[in-house]
């Protein structure tokens, strides 16, 4: 990898920003995202100060419907022991992955990849659905009022993946990649990358981000053969 790497603090404000909550809610030391269905990553609560008032956090998640879940990040261990005492379990921990746009960039096949300007076409939302994001994460990427795009895969003129790509000051980062099962293991996720780093560079991004789970070993290895590197993670802990 060239470059320094953008510091953690920026990578976070990307992917609060191209990932926004419905609302954002301050009580006392938390941030609370009401996530209206989006999943965990806008539905969890952030300790902003320095004492953990757990009680307050679980009062204000169930005002908002939400089950109680606090997102951590590096040099959170005292909140992280604290919920783990409370019996809160550690779930979902996510890496986030960087490289630089240019080093992402290809050639690709004619008619392979499409930018879509928002709203995305109905065959884009019918291959978000078939993997399980539905409208609530839809919504998500809606709410975005950065500069966006979304991409578009096809294979023999099918449609065959698709994914979501907002810009943040020289930080472009995708989410919601998508590949249809007969398509996958073809190169078709690695295209679909490039595609979003050549968008992101036309847009005069520097980086390309992406989040992964842990546990998605395949992902991992998609995005480690494009020189994406860890540069930054957090996990969340959820009540029992």
């Amino acid at each position: 990898m060239s470059g320094t790497p953008p510091r953690t603090a920026d990578l976070f404000d990307a992917v609060e920003l191209t990932w926004p909550a419905a609302r954002l809610h301050r009580a006392g030391p938390w941030l609370i995202r009401e996530g209206q269905g989006g999943g965990k990553r806008v539905s969890a609560a952030s300790l902003l100060g320095d004492t953990p008032d757990i009680a307050q956090m679980e009062t204000e998640q169930a005002a908002l419907d939400q089950a109680p879940l606090v997102m951590i990040r590096a040099g959170q261990e005292a909140l992280d022991t604290a919920l783990a005492e409370a019996g809160y379990a550690r779930v979902d921990p996510v890496m986030v992955l960087v490289a630089p746009a240019r080093d992402m960039c290809a050639d690709l096949p004619p008619d392979t990849g499409f930018t879509v300007d928002w709203p995305p076409l109905a065959a884009q939302v019918e291959i978000w659905e078939e993997g399980g994001i539905g409208p609530a994460r839809i919504a998500v990427m809606d709410r975005c009022m950065l500069p966006r795009t979304t991409l578009l895969g096809r294979v023999r003129d099918k449609p065959a993946a698709t994914a979501y790509v907002a810009l943040h000051e020289d930080i472009a980062m995708l989410h919601a990649l998508e590949v249809r099962a007969p398509y996958r293991r073809a190169g078709l996720g690695r295209q679909m990358m490039q595609a979003a780093a050549g968008w992101a560079m036309a847009q005069g991004a520097q980086w390309m981000a992406v989040l992964v789970v842990e546990q998605n070993v395949a992902a991992q290895g998609l995005y480690q053969r494009l020189g994406m590197r860890p540069a930054g993670h957090y996990h969340y802990r959820i009540r029992k």
